[in-house]
């Protein structure tokens, strides 16, 4: 078969629950892009197997092309900005970040899924409630601490070579949100309005044609689930809870997301 398989020159690094799956099914509808379609895990997990072996994962590319690849938790893994870096420290990196209360909210509804005997959200998000105390231990909780993940990152890569996605506007606008995508691979923007429809039952856009079929193409069934339903006073803590931290994250990276 024709091409090679490289190393990736762009990597979705995060956030779980944030888009991350849109991201890379649309990106990949792109003729000079070439995706691999599972999460590799190389970076947190896969590390001890060595490039070659993260290589050969790798879909084959021409000359032309851009290799992707997406695992969202490397955006919460110490270790990932200097191995990426050790690899290639010209590596672009997106990261897709939503609302970390909807995200906290959707990544329990997830795990709620498969483990239908957890504790519930509020029994989870605080260590003590009526004081107020959000327990920063739990992962879903943590991932939304944006400004705190992004220190580790900017330690070996400069703001110039991240991308930050709108989870919320690749709903509600995927072709703006994908041009900037484009425009930061380096790449014509060939993925327009005309790729998006959107599914009133899912709640999301999904493409005209998936790059393998001339078939629509949605996200599983695991995307677009209904959220549980949290007590809104929970939701109020949470909010004020994330908001240094959010703003924070706005002023590093110069954008605003209106999380408020």
């Amino acid at each position: 078969r024709p091409g090679t398989k490289r190393l990736p020159r762009a990597i979705v690094v995060g956030v779980k629950k944030g888009g991350t799956r849109a991201v890379l099914e649309f990106i990949r509808v792109h003729p000079e892009v070439r995706a691999l379609g599972t999460e590799p895990h190389f970076f947190d997990r896969n590390y001890h197997r060595g490039l070659e072996w993260y290589r050969s994962l790798m879909p084959r590319t021409l000359d032309s092309q851009i290799t992707v690849e997406k695992t969202p938790s490397y955006f919460v893994t110490k270790e990932a900005p200097r191995r990426i870096f050790n690899m290639s420290r010209d590596t672009k990196l997106i990261v897709v970040v939503r609302n970390p209360v909807t995200r906290a909210i959707s990544d329990y509804t997830q795990t709620l899924s498969k483990k239908p005997d957890i504790p519930t959200f509020e029994g989870l998000t605080f260590r003590n409630r009526s004081l107020g105390l959000v327990d920063t231990s739990w992962n879903a909780i943590r991932i939304g601490m944006y400004a705190v993940h992004l220190q580790s990152w900017l330690q070996y890569f400069p703001l110039s070579q991240i991308h930050f996605v709108s989870g919320e506007k690749l709903i509600t606008d995927p072709a703006g949100e994908m041009g900037k995508v484009q425009d930061f691979l380096g790449i014509k923007r060939v993925i327009t309005d005309k790729h998006f429809y959107f599914n009133k039952t899912k709640g999301f856009p999904c493409l005209k044609k998936s790059e393998s079929s001339g078939l629509p193409r949605c996200l599983g069934k695991s995307k677009g689930r209904t959220h549980v339903q949290i007590d809104p006073e929970v939701i109020e803590q949470l909010r004020d809870f994330y908001r240094p931290y959010n703003i924070k994250f706005y002023e590093t990276v110069g954008q605003d997301f209106r999380w408020e």
